[in-house]
């Protein structure tokens, strides 16, 4: 959920496809850098977003196992790509590419992460859109936290071996 207090209007936010939203954060998840994009599409100044965890833009028809996945890829030290609605300071939207990966000091240890997000293929988002949907769903279906992570996560591992790809394979296929 966002830490802002403002609710979701509906209204959907677009930027170029030529453009980049570029972010970094600290190994916590704050943010140590946002570029222009970021800031114009998120509605945010630089001294707004700087110090402030990235879930600041967190919309909740995000579900939370993509954002469990996100983590434990980017935190073992791999790359991850992934599809994301994110909520703008005034509650709009925008729909993002994102290519989440590790940042790493000269010894190899994680020092913060690094996400360049671009717009979506308006086809891939019918199908991301649905899928999360019946992810949200499954999370609501049950009482707390916890069991609702729980729950839509396993709902996404099964779809994956139903469908017998792993979720890069997955993801780039869409």
């Amino acid at each position: 959920m966002a830490l802002v207090g403002c609710a979701p209007t509906g209204v959907e936010v677009c930027f170029g496809r030529d453009e980049i939203i570029v972010s970094k954060t600290d190994t916590k998840g704050v943010i140590t850098y946002a570029n222009d994009v970021f800031l114009r599409v998120a509605g945010y100044s630089e001294r707004e977003l700087l110090g402030k965890p990235h879930n600041i833009i967190r919309h909740p028809d995000m579900p939370a196992c993509i954002f469990k996945l996100l983590w434990d890829r980017i935190q073992a030290g791999h790359e991850v790509f992934a599809y994301v609605v994110n909520l703008a300071k005034n509650g709009d939207h925008y729909w993002v590419h994102a290519h989440v990966t590790p940042s790493q000091s000269s010894s190899g240890a994680i020092t913060g992460y690094h996400s360049n997000r671009r717009v979506p293929r308006p086809t891939v988002l019918e199908g991301i859109q649905g899928l999360y949907r019946r992810l949200r769903a499954e999370e609501g279906r049950y009482p707390t936290r916890m069991e609702a992570l729980a729950a839509s996560s396993t709902m996404i591992e099964d779809m994956l071996v139903r469908e017998g790809v792993s979720y890069d394979e997955y993801i780039h296929g869409l």
